[in-house]
């Protein structure tokens, strides 16, 4: 809210417009004014029209934030405390909602946009809006200390792999690695925590597959948008207020595979579709590929138990359906700074207990560089039967 205007100046404003509706015009705000005994100068009129047309318009307060170059994230902690991400880590923004509920009819909106409900009795949503924005919700008072909105923004554009290693996000030598990994099909997975970029590598790679290729792209929800001509999305769908119509990510795997996919791909790799892709991997569909949870690259066997395990896969068939069925892990974090990076580059190593182990073949900081692992050999030696050239 503008700073200039008086305090509960709009609230009255709103009320009295809610009593006849119609359109929201600067006449009839001017009109609400005068009613309202208020002074009714251009510059007040004007501010007040602006104020609630954010308020039913886009995202409100928060349009601007996310119409800034490089926002990849606006979060809002009640009405007080809104941040958002440019890369560089969470920055408090000089926005101010009015009141909680301001924040609440803004959630609300957002949710009836994507065809869904956020009332008490059902308190949280998770969906995707139009142009792409991924919006999860969680209503006061579950959430503290007030209604918490999350907003992750799809980078308009995208990233190609040259511009993150003009970044600094990707080692140059990493970038051929990874080119090579592509060329001769072998499975991957980006693994990394919330925020650190793998979608947005994910699609960066993508990018780079050859134009007759069919990528056929499983997700929860539609983020990853790679600049590749032939993309078929398949998007997990919740189940309406009555609990019917739920499509489940499982099920979308399954159904991609009688597609005639050349790639493979599940956007975030999150419970028991796991089973379903890593069988895929071990018969047949080559080059598939996904992202994943995991604190770091050697984390990601466990990851990968864990929510195998959920599904009904035990422990020894998960490893060894992993051992067999991924070739490689791209891991990224972020500095001290806040800035995301390429970390590592792992291969998975079957023990002879069975249980898979990660292997470092390259490891990189913006600080340090690039460093080779013990797993690089095992790396090339997969690369070299698949057939690509150094």
């Amino acid at each position: 809210m503008s700073a200039d205007l008086p305090l509960g100046l709009v609230e009255q404003v709103r009320e009295h417009l809610a009593r006849e509706p119609g359109d929201l015009t600067p006449h009839r705000v001017a009109r609400a004014l005068r009613d309202t005994g208020r002074p009714v100068g251009d510059a007040t009129v004007l501010a007040v029209h602006e104020v609630l047309r954010r308020d039913v318009v886009g995202a409100g307060p928060l349009e601007p934030l996310l119409a800034l170059p490089g926002v990849t994230d606006v979060v809002v902690n009640g009405p007080d405390q809104v941040h958002l991400d440019r890369g560089r880590g969470l920055e408090r923004s000089d926005v101010r909602f009015a009141d909680d509920a301001a924040v609440r009819r803004l959630a609300q909106r957002l949710a009836s946009l994507g065809g869904r409900r956020l009332d008490d009795a059902s308190p949280y949503v998770d969906l995707r809006l139009s142009d792409g924005t991924r919006f999860h919700a969680v209503l006061a008072p579950l959430a503290r200390p007030g209604t918490a909105i999350s907003l992750r923004v799809p980078r308009r554009g995208g990233f190609d792999l040259d511009a993150l290693v003009a970044a600094g996000a990707l080692d140059p030598a990493v970038a051929q690695l990874l080119d090579r990994v592509l060329a001769a099909r072998l499975a991957f997975l980006v693994s990394g925590g919330t925020g650190t970029g793998k979608t947005t590598l994910l699609a960066a790679l993508l990018a780079r597959l050859p134009t007759d290729q069919r990528l056929v792209v499983v997700e929860d929800a539609s983020e990853l948008r790679p600049d590749h001509p032939h993309v078929v999305g398949l998007e997990a769908r919740p189940a309406n207020a009555e609990g019917a119509g739920a499509v489940d990510l499982r099920t979308l795997v399954r159904q991609a595979l009688r597609m005639r996919p050349d790639r493979l791909v599940v956007g975030e790799v999150r419970g028991a579709e796991v089973v379903d892709l890593l069988a895929a991997l071990n018969t047949g569909h080559e080059g598939g590929c996904g992202t994943l949870h995991a604190n770091s690259a050697r984390d990601v066997p466990a990851r990968v138990e864990a929510l195998a395990l959920a599904a009904g896969l035990g422990r020894e068939a998960a490893h060894s359906q992993l051992a067999s069925a991924v070739d490689a892990v791209v891991h990224l974090a972020r500095d001290r700074s806040g800035r995301r990076h390429v970390a590592q580059v792992a291969v998975p190593v079957q023990r002879p207990d069975g249980l898979v182990s990660m292997e470092v073949a390259v490891a990189s900081t913006p600080a340090t560089g690039l460093r080779e692992g013990p797993g690089l050999d095992r790396l090339l030696d997969r690369l070299d039967l698949a057939g690509t050239d150094e």
